[in-house]
């Protein structure tokens, strides 16, 4: 079924009132640069260069031969992040309205095909194409993208005419890109696309009794995964451990890596040991910190400070975004927003409650910090989408 569905006359209106002047062809050019919301660009690009900064203390003594290994390969995503977000800043994102069908179709036909033997499996997920000089690139993070842009061009096109039927339809075009991921299996993934759909529902007018079986059905989906051991034992646990406690239970295995994060964090103090100076951190006692535990290396090597810094320029992140969904000349605008804020309040809240031991062990990685190419790529992505609403603010 089309995503969106207009008459050649109303697409030829469209056009000529979308068409953008000449003048705004070259990218960055003064008048383009004046306005980007640079408040917003600024915030993530200290978040990035602290992320990268925090992976070498993380991760400089994993490789013995290579001490710049991950913050290389981290380095490299970014140079491809940021030509993403001026390929993206190049083209009206009204357009990409137009092609949301084509945004869904490629989304699915990636998570089709990385569960083939196109794919590769790590660390008990089939999630990763394999690609040259041993990169890796991951399709389900960019589902988060074509999500958004996709689910957001139906909503579009019937607003404030979302009755049963396509509420339906909506929830069973969501259900197949969730599916897909599922059989990789990734969790922690499909909670963010949750947050996503229900984020667009929200805005898009939805009614709060359908918005509520939504979340039910939503809950019994994620009950229904555990129950019937579609996660794996190790996945399972993970995701139980911040509860065992409670009950005495704690499940040493499972345990450690949240452990050691709580541990890590609070060793930090006020002000912090230092960089590259934590003991948890350079002794390696937090595994996979350069990934999703990465916050606990700035609370310990930068402290309370340093750690309220990094969420002060999270909540810039989301505020300037919340702003821009307001600011939006069209419904679309504001609806592409409202998706990325819906994705970045989660996943921000998750990865840092994760290691404070406050929430499950989900794999979320934290925007813009995480090591990780695709996730780094696919959260350019999302943020160049926000700055083409908000330099097309007021056309």
């Amino acid at each position: 079924m089309a995503l969106t569905t207009r008459s050649r006359s109303r697409r030829s209106w469209r056009a000529a009132a979308y068409a953008p002047p000449a003048r705004r062809r070259t990218l960055l050019d003064a008048d383009t640069a004046a306005r980007l919301d640079w408040v917003l660009i600024g915030a993530v690009i200290a978040i990035a260069l602290l992320g990268l900064v925090m992976i070498y203390s993380a991760s400089n003594t994993i490789v013995s031969d290579d001490p710049y290994y991950f913050v290389k390969r981290q380095a490299i995503a970014l140079v491809v992040a940021v030509a993403v977000f001026i390929g993206l800043m190049k083209i009206d994102y009204r357009k990409l309205r137009d092609f949301s069908l084509l945004a869904y179709i490629i989304t699915v036909v990636l998570l089709v095909l990385v569960l083939t033997p196109l794919g590769s499996n790590a660390k008990g997920a089939q999630a990763w194409f394999q690609l040259p000089f041993s990169l890796q690139f991951q399709p389900s993070e960019i589902a988060k993208f074509g999500l958004i842009v996709a689910l957001a061009g139906y909503v579009n096109e019937h607003r404030g005419d979302i009755d049963p039927w396509r509420l339906t339809v909506m929830v069973g075009l969501a259900l197949v890109p969730l599916g897909l991921v599922q059989l990789q299996p990734d969790l922690g993934t499909n909670m963010v696309l949750l947050c996503i759909v229900i984020g667009l529902l929200a805005v898009g007018g939805v009614k709060g009794r359908y918005l509520g079986a939504i979340a039910l059905l939503a809950i019994t989906g994620v009950y229904a995964v555990i129950s019937l051991g579609l996660l794996q034992e190790y996945q399972l646990d993970r995701l139980t451990t911040p509860y065992e406690s409670a009950s005495g239970k704690r499940l040493q295995g499972a345990a450690y890596n949240q452990d050691q994060s709580v541990k890590t964090i609070g060793s930090g103090g006020l002000t912090g040991t230092g960089l590259l100076n934590g003991p948890q951190t350079s002794l390696g006692f937090v595994p996979e910190q350069q990934t999703d535990f990465i916050f606990t290396a700035v609370g310990e090597e930068l402290g309370f400070v340093g750690a309220t810094a990094l969420m002060a320029l999270f909540a810039i992140v989301l505020w300037r975004t919340w702003r821009t969904a307001r600011l939006a000349a069209d419904y679309y605008g504001t609806l592409v927003c409202s998706g990325v804020l819906a994705m970045f309040t989660f996943m921000i809240f998750e990865n840092i409650g994760m290691t404070m031991g406050i929430m499950p062990v989900t794999g979320i990685p934290l925007p813009f910090m995480s090591y990780g190419g695709s996730a780094l790529i696919a959260c350019a992505a999302c943020i160049a989408l926000v700055n083409n609403v908000y330099a097309n603010r007021f056309n």
